[in-house]
């Protein structure tokens, strides 16, 4: 069966879905995106993202370019058409197209772009097994709060990652602390059994998958702690695990090469794994 993708008002087939070559996001990365995972033909946390979409948009001034019950219908038609029953919608809105200059118009008209797949089963498994990490300089810009489509950096560092023989790259700020992955949000678990995250700020992304695996900790009664964390603690962590959309409890069995806490997947994340998908909203 061939993909659907809606960009700007139609669903084309995939293969001859494009943009202007004047979409400020092609030209200057000028957008913001959201990933919403699927399950059972059912979005996940979806108004968390909407929350999050609108919230990017703001920041960067690029208006809404439809309003939210029509992107809803757009959403859950583009996973319709594509037939996806489990996987991801990606969802991507750019300032609109304009000759090229750095500074924009007020009046431009936003371009969106949906497209929908099915989850990878490889993917997936290492939710069970575990996957090795390695670290990496941060260097992305100051506004990782904001969903921007200006992703080089991450691709650099997971590429980096992968030529390395591991699954992501922890980011590593200029003061040892661990903000994110390149892809992810990252947890570790201490010898004492507390939970530590990177707090929000404009150093990470609030992930909406972080969002209910803070719930979820609350709802098991294990300490939660949001405050940076440095290489050497998550080298001594009995646990790291990193959360996305996609997948979201991901053990860490291997960091920089070493083994992780037993060098397998450990209690805590799996139980915050079940957690999550009691608490995650599905519609």
């Amino acid at each position: 069966m061939s993909r659907i993708a809606y960009v700007n008002g139609r669903y084309v087939p995939h293969e001859r879905a494009a943009v202007h070559i004047e979409d400020r996001g092609y030209q200057f990365a000028d957008g913001v995106y959201e990933v919403c995972g699927i399950k059972g033909g059912l979005l996940i946390d979806e108004t968390r993202h909407l929350d999050r979409l609108e919230r990017s948009l703001a920041e960067l001034r690029i208006p809404m370019p439809v309003t939210r019950a029509a992107l809803r219908v757009i959403l859950r038609e583009t996973v319709r058409r594509n037939r996806v029953r489990d996987g991801i919608v990606y969802l991507q809105v750019t300032r609109g197209v304009a000759p090229r200059d750095h500074a924009f118009s007020r009046t431009l008209i936003p371009s969106m772009v949906v497209t929908a797949k099915r989850s990878d089963p490889a993917k997936l498994a290492k939710g069970r097994t575990g996957v090795a990490v390695v670290t990496r300089p941060d260097q992305r810009w100051a506004r990782r709060d904001i969903k921007s489509v200006a992703l080089l950096p991450n691709i650099l560092a997971k590429q980096s990652a992968r030529d390395a023989g591991a699954y992501e790259a922890l980011l590593v700020d200029d003061k040892g602390f661990v903000t994110e992955g390149s892809s992810t949000n990252v947890w570790i678990v201490d010898r004492e059994g507390r939970l530590i995250t990177h707090p929000l700020g404009h150093d990470i992304l609030n992930g909406v998958t972080r969002q209910v695996l803070v719930e979820a900790a609350k709802a098991e009664g294990i300490e939660l702690v949001e405050r940076p964390f440095t290489v050497e603690e998550a080298a001594n962590a009995a646990e790291i695990f990193l959360s996305a959309s996609s997948v979201p409890v991901i053990p860490v069995i291997r960091l920089d090469g070493k083994p992780v806490g037993e060098g397998k997947p450990g209690p805590v994340g799996a139980r915050l794994r079940a957690a999550y998908w009691r608490l995650a909203e599905l519609n």
